[in-house]
């Protein structure tokens, strides 16, 4: 173990303001979004500091969406294969230390790699998450300013303490900080044309839902697919709103074809239940479809914190993980969690790996018929968006 006095893991006195900060946050999409507002207290704090950004290349567009880094300032990591990941994390320890940081804030919830990285840095202060007095996840020492992770708190609010956390002197740090506000999602802006265009594709790739209202639904767990509701339950939703005219479009990667395919046939409607999953070139794109949709119904993921920054309403379905850490800042969400005796299961301090069989009781509880209650309930009062818009 190298000691923090050791010349690799400086910490000599630092300077009384930062010049040059790091974010590490590698690997979600969504927690990026949920990042926004830590990003504006930094540049609060410290306004004329430069901002620089590292993490996995393949999530750099949703970083260019929230306009937070310059590009010039992103050090992206391709996790593709092991040789361009061990490639890229060389090169990245390398501009690191070239770079001087002051500060290198980790925003990952345990995990070593990312720990290992920030000593590495070079930079005198590193905050980060620490196990503190709980069992287990230990990431070494490596953090100068350790910041306690509190499960009970919005993910938004915890990252905000990171950067609270580098001036502080409390133990646990931070601990004088303000309380917790309500933020903002951060807006998506179009170019100018750019929503209209997507929707004239969109149209004429399926002319069927032109002049229909649209509900989008995204069925899949991602890489946890215990967070996924029953396929079953997504299936009677969708027959019932193509039972009232609506148009139903399944969203998801490429990889969620087969299943969003299985969804889509066992609907019996092919012309006005479509599979879009892999249709949308990137995440821009999906939020151009978001503006053409009435609702999203979805699990828990990154597709919530996209549809945030839009102006679509959304219903998502919680149950390994909680909305008391996860849920969008949106004013038209409405989360669904049954929190059975072992419900939220996955955590941080658990690597989000579940003692669950498999059977996720936590979301087979929700019932189609409540479900689709709501999506009626917020139909109703939506504004019919998109719908007008090129047929």
């Amino acid at each position: 173990m190298w000691h923090r006095g050791t010349r690799l893991f400086r910490s000599s006195r630092p300077p009384p303001t930062p010049r040059r900060i790091l974010v590490i946050l590698l690997s979600e999409m969504g927690s990026l979004v949920l990042a926004e507002p830590m990003f504006r207290r930094l540049q609060d704090r410290y306004p004329n500091a430069e901002i620089h950004m590292m993490l996995f290349a393949r999530n750099w567009q949703v970083l260019d969406l929230l306009g937070v880094v310059k590009s010039e300032n992103v050090i992206a990591i391709r996790d593709d294969s092991l040789g361009n990941l061990v490639r890229d994390v060389l090169k990245a320890i390398l501009r690191m230390r070239a770079s001087n940081f002051d500060v290198v804030i980790d925003c990952e919830l345990f995990s070593r790699v990312s720990s290992v990285l920030s000593g590495l840095s070079g930079a005198r202060r590193r905050a980060g998450f620490h196990r503190h007095t709980q069992e287990g996840l230990y990431r070494g020492s490596f953090m100068t300013a350790p910041v306690a992770y509190n499960a009970y708190r919005h993910l938004s609010h915890q990252l905000v303490t990171l950067a609270d956390a580098i001036d502080s002197d409390t133990v646990p740090r931070a601990k004088d900080a303000v309380a917790s506000p309500t933020y903002s999602p951060p807006t998506f802006q179009p170019e100018v044309g750019e929503v209209d265009r997507e929707i004239s594709e969109l149209h004429r790739d399926h002319p069927a839902i032109a002049g229909k209202s649209l509900v989008l639904l995204y069925p899949s767990g991602g890489l946890l697919p215990i967070r996924a509701w029953p396929i079953q339950h997504f299936t009677e939703v969708a027959r019932h709103l193509l039972a009232d005219g609506y148009a139903v479009g399944i969203i998801g990667m490429k990889d969620d074809r087969l299943l969003a395919d299985q969804l889509r046939d066992s609907c019996g409607d092919e012309t006005h239940c479509i599979n879009l999953a892999g249709y949308t070139r990137s995440v821009r794109h999906l939020m151009c479809l978001f503006h053409r949709a009435n609702l999203l119904i979805t699990n828990d993921g990154g597709p919530v914190q996209f549809a945030a920054m839009t102006p679509i309403p959304n219903i998502v379905l919680f149950g390994p993980e909680t909305p008391t850490l996860y849920r969008s800042w949106s004013p038209q969400t409405f989360s669904f969690f049954t929190q059975l005796p072992c419900s939220p299961c996955l955590t941080a301090y658990n690597h989000r790996t579940s003692p669950c069989d498999g059977d996720n009781q936590c979301l087979k509880r929700i019932s189609p018929a409540e479900v689709l209650s709501k999506a009626r309930e917020m139909l109703a009062t939506a504004n019919p968006v998109g719908v007008g818009a090129i047929a």
